[in-house]
């Protein structure tokens, strides 16, 4: 009964198959190829798929300014701040409504719906100030220009006669944003997007076919596994020379 205990040990030890840092540096230099190919085509695959397939969006913008009295005034106290800060987003509630947006379409003879025009329209305060900018997407810059233009000019008229108190002013006339170049897709960021999960993948791989392969390759594998000495090893002959003799 005796004899058996150094065999059980053994019997228990092989299943447990531990990773060490050692192990993990060996693994990841084994594949080191693999590994680096993996990510370099994701991340390159990613980018000429940004660039061919998802449709570059452009942007134009213009920029109005906020004043909770029809009068000017040089100076403005906190409150009077706040309220046209307040007036802001009211304003732009009424820029996105289909009062204005219709009018726009009906004006530029666009062949668009009031909800279709909406998505692509987004009105924000620039800084907290009573400052606010019009930005329009569209995969066709000249046009999204256009439509902001139009905008800037349907826009005053309406908010002072639904808002009895206040006034807008044009600050920045309409353009065309990043220097003329797409806005989106930005193929640089997708880029490293898909080159991070490319990398994640085949480090998955590499490391689940490491785990579920049961077999010994090295005598540091049988050691490290099974800690025992070993007896003996057979070599691997190669079968040429058996039909030499």
């Amino acid at each position: 009964m005796e004899e058996k205990t150094e065999f059980q040990g053994m019997e228990k030890a092989v299943p447990e198959r531990e990773i060490d840092l050692r192990a993990i540096w060996s693994i990841l230099r084994k594949n080191l190829i693999l590994i680096i190919v993996v990510t370099l085509l994701a991340g390159i695959g990613t980018y000429f798929y940004s660039y061919f397939f998802i449709s570059k969006q452009y942007s134009a913008s213009a920029m109005m300014i906020v004043n909770n009295k029809s009068n000017e005034k040089t100076t403005y106290s906190t409150t009077e701040l706040v309220a046209a800060q307040d007036l802001a987003e009211v304003y732009s509630i009424i820029i996105k409504s289909d009062t204005t947006l219709r009018q726009v379409i009906e004006n530029l003879q666009l062949n668009m719906t009031y909800e279709q025009l909406n998505r692509t329209i987004s009105v924000s305060a620039v800084n907290a100030t009573q400052v606010f900018q019009i930005t329009m997407r569209h995969t066709n810059a000249s046009f999204a220009k256009k439509v902001v233009e139009e905008i800037v000019k349907v826009a005053p008229p309406l908010i002072t006669d639904m808002v009895e108190a206040g006034s807008v002013k044009v600050v920045s006339d309409a353009k065309i944003d990043n220097n003329g170049n797409p806005v989106s897709p930005n193929m640089r960021r997708n880029a490293l997007i898909g080159a991070a999960v490319g990398l994640v993948l085949v480090l998955l791989l590499v490391f689940l076919k490491e785990l579920i392969n049961n077999t010994f390759k090295t005598e540091d594998d049988i050691l490290n596994t099974l800690h025992v000495p070993l007896i003996g090893i057979i070599p691997e002959v190669d079968g040429k020379e058996f039909s030499k003799v």
